[in-house]
């Protein structure tokens, strides 16, 4: 017995007839839209505990000009 009483030789023509009716261009673009969907609303899932931005509040960032010597002429 397959799935709810439903042999695996009749899941086989279902999908035979669900290909035959959509093609396979049709059935992958779908199959690729399931599959971003689901990318993203795991994605939106997953980032509920991190903040949108990182702030760093009272850093500073230390730098020093630099003199930008004349590169040399030895013909």
């Amino acid at each position: 017995m397959g799935i709810g009483g439903i042999s695996i030789w009749q899941l086989l023509i279902i999908l035979l007839i669900v290909v035959m009716l959509f093609g396979t261009k049709r059935l992958k673009g779908l199959g690729s839209d399931l599959g971003d969907a689901i990318k993203g609303f795991r994605k939106s899932m997953g980032n509920d505990d991190k903040p949108a931005v990182d702030e760093h509040k009272g850093q500073t960032i230390d730098a020093q000009a630099r003199k930008v010597e004349q590169p040399s002429n030895k013909y």
